[in-house]
């Protein structure tokens, strides 16, 4: 007679616990992709100088990310802040860095290096929470991560003689930071990293307020700033944080490996900029590689075990 293991309700629980945590950090990633995606829309909608779009962008940021933690936290909203030590404050300094490093990058350098550049993070990511977390990365990650690389230098190859070392430099410190940003949410566990994350665009737009003309906006530029703020860093901002403190460090990497072909599909969309082959195929594999990895991670979460 065969005897049948039943799995232990608690342990069955357990795992069934840890899909929906990992499902709702993928859901919560990709949104901030999409997001963050839209940059290039608004700074091609928006006819300001880059330093006045940043400190708009952080002022709003930062209001929606306040009205966020007001709903969150309730009565405890001063608390939220309040409560910022030592790891929030490197979180919001690590992310306002970014900010101005992603922008400066641009001015210095092209878009094609910043992006094939910025591609590397899956790997800086990964390489960075096996040496502070020991998380281990999937010989699937791994793959994905590489095709996705390989989909981004593709898309944006013809610009590859053109750029100069500062710019370059500072997208690989843009890259870097990034990484390390993506592995503090990973393992700061209940600690909540929204507020830093609120804060960091308020430090962002004070960084860059110096540099700016903030009232030579007209209503409909403020009403389009608004949205750019709101959107594409407050709300980025929120799901970002959020979400990557439920999935693995190398795939919230190699998902934000989609904003390199998703960028100029909304200028596509909008100012009916037709993107070159190289930009279409090279978009294509990014997403087969990324698609094709939730496909493959939710299926070995379903599948029975041995």
């Amino acid at each position: 007679m065969m005897m049948t293991v039943t799995p232990s309700p608690t342990l069955a629980a357990r795992d069934g616990a840890a899909a929906t945590q990992y499902r709702l950090g993928l859901v919560l990633v990709i949104l901030s992709t999409l997001a963050w995606s839209t940059a290039g829309y608004f700074a091609r909608l928006i006819p300001l100088d880059a330093w006045t779009l940043l400190f708009w962008r952080g002022v709003f940021g930062a209001a929606g990310g306040l009205a966020f933690v007001l709903w969150q936290e309730r009565g405890n909203t001063w608390r939220a802040f309040a409560g910022i030590r030592g790891r929030g404050i490197a979180f919001c300094l690590l992310s306002s860095a970014g900010m101005i490093s992603f922008l400066a990058a641009l001015k210095l350098t092209t878009v094609a290096h910043v992006s094939i550049i910025y591609a590397t993070v899956p790997f800086m990511a990964a390489g960075l929470a096996w040496a502070v977390l020991r998380e281990r990365v999937s010989r699937a990650t791994m793959i994905a991560s590489i095709a996705a690389v390989l989909g981004v230098g593709f898309a944006v190859g013809g610009g590859l003689d053109e750029g100069s070392l500062p710019g370059d430099l500072l997208a690989l410190l843009l890259t870097m930071l990034m990484a390390v940003m993506i592995v503090m949410q990973r393992s700061s566990g209940a600690v909540d990293m929204v507020p830093a994350a609120c804060l960091s665009a308020l430090v962002t737009a004070v960084i860059s307020l110096p540099f700016a003309t903030p009232l030579g906006v007209t209503a409909v530029d403020l009403f389009n700033l608004a949205l750019f703020g709101i959107t594409n860093m407050g709300l980025g901002l929120i799901l970002f944080t959020i979400g990557a403190r439920l999935i693995p460090a190398a795939n919230t990497a190699l998902i934000g490996a989609l904003d390199a072909p998703l960028a100029p599909v909304w200028v596509w969309l909008a100012f009916s900029e037709t993107p070159g082959s190289n930009t279409v195929l090279g978009g294509i594999v990014v997403l087969a590689a990324v698609l094709g990895h939730i496909l493959f991670e939710r299926r070995q979460m379903v599948s029975p075990g041995p």
